[in-house]
């Protein structure tokens, strides 16, 4: 079975290697490894022809200036020769079986390859308490996945070239959000979804809160222009602008009622982030855990203030594109 793995890129200096170290050393080698870089304007591209030169891995490396993230992976399955496409990112570092964990699917026989997508996982991969407490609040569990309801993220994903082509490949219109539409197409063509737990991707958290933000501002903003997730943005916005001030007014008016929504509110809010960040922060000083701790709330609102703000402008730019984005592609 020939299976192509592909990776986008665009400035990651220094960060591509150690994927590339950790695709050296899969157990199940890939048959070829396919980069394309976006319009790198750093050494990105020399450090990839530098390390290829001194590395039996094979790749090949395409330069597609201005793609983005979409595009670039379209131009490498495009350029793939293998039936299976494997699907990362460059900033994460792959388990030794990840390779192999994802093609088990493809190799019981249990289905069609076309037909099959293989689910693969992610993990954080932190380095300081700062990303401990990020990958905490904002990554779930293995324990909070429900396989069958899993949509796996690009970083960590297989599926055949064949399928891709059935679907149209990635939406090239959509900067972020990209793998979500990717994976509903999938679905709605009729593929099952099969989730590989033991196929593991480490990747950094974001090291400080600007960069936070603006990830999930990006997010949010393709979730608008996406048009996904309504209900889950409304009650977003339901619960910062009318349910929090409602419970806080009454708690400062003196009625318990009030008092006891917020509570509750946060414990139900806070309490996954926090019971993975217990385990997480297993061995540190206390004064460590401590400041993971109070950490994770700021995290948490961060984000929401973040997607409030990113939403409303992915619904913009869906209503000025309108007219160019077909009902089907979305």
């Amino acid at each position: 079975m020939q299976v192509s793995v592909i990776v986008t890129i665009k400035n990651e200096s220094g960060m591509v290697l150690r994927l590339l170290e950790s695709l050296c050393s899969q157990t199940r080698p890939p048959s070829e490894v396919i980069v394309v870089d976006g319009g790198s304007s750093d050494d990105t591209v020399a450090q990839l022809e530098g390390w290829a030169s001194s590395h039996r891995l094979p790749l090949r490396i395409l330069v597609e200036s201005g793609a983005n993230i979409s595009r670039g992976r379209n131009v490498a399955i495009a350029a793939a020769r293998g039936t299976i496409i494997a699907s990362t990112d460059a900033g994460v570092r792959l388990a030794s079986d990840w390779l192999e964990e994802l093609l088990r699917p493809y190799a019981d026989g249990s289905g069609e390859p076309d037909h099959i997508v293989a689910c693969g996982f992610f993990q954080p991969d932190p380095s300081s308490v700062f990303e401990m407490a990020m990958g905490a609040t904002v990554l779930p569990a293995l324990a909070d996945v429900r396989p069958e309801r899993f949509l796996p993220s690009s970083r960590s994903v297989a599926f055949s070239k064949g399928a891709w082509s059935a679907v149209g490949g990635y939406p090239e219109w959509l900067d972020y959000c990209e793998d979500l539409i990717f994976d509903l197409r999938l679905l709605a063509r009729g593929c099952d979804f099969v989730f590989v737990p033991k196929a593991i991707a480490y990747f950094r958290p974001r090291s400080d809160l600007r960069s936070f933000f603006q990830q999930y501002f990006r997010y949010a903003r393709g979730d608008g222009k996406a048009d996904l997730w309504r209900s889950r943005h409304l009650l977003r916005y339901m619960t910062y602008l009318a349910l929090l001030p409602g419970g806080l007014w009454l708690a400062t008016a003196g009625n318990p009622l009030g008092a006891m929504a917020v509570l509750f509110g946060a414990i139900a809010v806070l309490w996954s982030p926090y019971r993975r960040l217990f385990t997480a922060t297993h061995g540190l000083r206390f004064s460590e855990r401590l400041r993971a701790a109070l950490l994770v709330p700021v995290i948490r609102v961060t984000g929401d203030v973040a997607k409030m703000l990113g939403y409303p402008a992915g619904l913009f730019w869906r209503w000025r594109h309108r007219r160019a984005i077909p009902a089907s592609r979305s």
